[in-house]
């Protein structure tokens, strides 16, 4: 189905962007957590790869492309050498980091949503995996790092606009509408929703009249 919506050369590609991307914002905690280049390099890899091992274990697609594509293992170390060498430029670029990290949930919650179509899974389930695929990487980082993750504290909705590019996904599987164009539409929306929620601050709601109960914590 993948290779029906993209060149393999174009999809390619777009995995390796999305991949340095998510790599180099866990490079960057990794940093600001002071580790040494031991720690910088798994935490670049844990965050790029971890939703996509996550998924191709569950779908029993092994061995997982992680690990039978040398370039996905190797375009994480590159990301973290440079954020090794180079953070305080690479944290100069902070917002442009959050723009190919928006565009990296957009494509990711598309890709991992029609891979796990394509090995027998129901809509939602493949939706769910789209998700994980998306943010997986990022718990794992959380986790590693003793945070809470982000998409248990959904601020600046991280998780809602992979939820809603793959649910797209899902509804043009499900009326067989799924092509270039409609695949286009879902990582576009998934990507707007990522920036809008960045520049005014969205979040997901909070427990219903929670406020007035409990000081929300730090």
């Amino acid at each position: 189905m993948l290779h029906d919506l993209f060149p393999p050369g174009i999809q390619h590609a777009l995995d390796l962007a999305g991949i340095f991307v998510f790599a180099t914002a866990g490079a960057l905690l990794a940093v600001r957590k002071n580790f040494d280049i031991f720690g910088i390099a798994v935490l670049a890899l844990v965050t790029a790869l971890g939703g996509g091992l996550f998924r191709d274990l569950v779908i029993g697609a092994v061995p997982p492309a992680a690990f039978g594509e040398l370039s996905f293992f190797v375009t994480p170390l590159i990301a973290a050498g440079l954020v090794f060498f180079l953070h305080p430029e690479v944290q100069r670029i902070n917002r442009a980091i959050n723009v190919f990290d928006a565009a990296g949930l957009g494509l990711f919650c598309v890709t991992g949503t029609t891979k796990a179509y394509e090995y027998g899974l129901g809509l939602t389930a493949s939706a769910s995996l789209g998700l994980a695929t998306a943010v997986g990487g990022g718990v794992l980082r959380d986790v590693l790092v003793n945070e809470v993750p982000s998409l248990l504290r959904d601020r600046e909705m991280y998780a809602v606009p992979a939820v809603v590019g793959a649910s797209m996904v899902a509804l043009f599987i499900a009326f067989d509408t799924l092509n270039g164009l409609t695949t286009a539409a879902a990582i576009i929306t998934t990507f707007v929703l990522r920036l809008l929620a960045i520049r005014y601050h969205w979040r997901a709601p909070l427990a219903w009249n929670r406020r007035s109960a409990v000081a929300e914590e730090p």
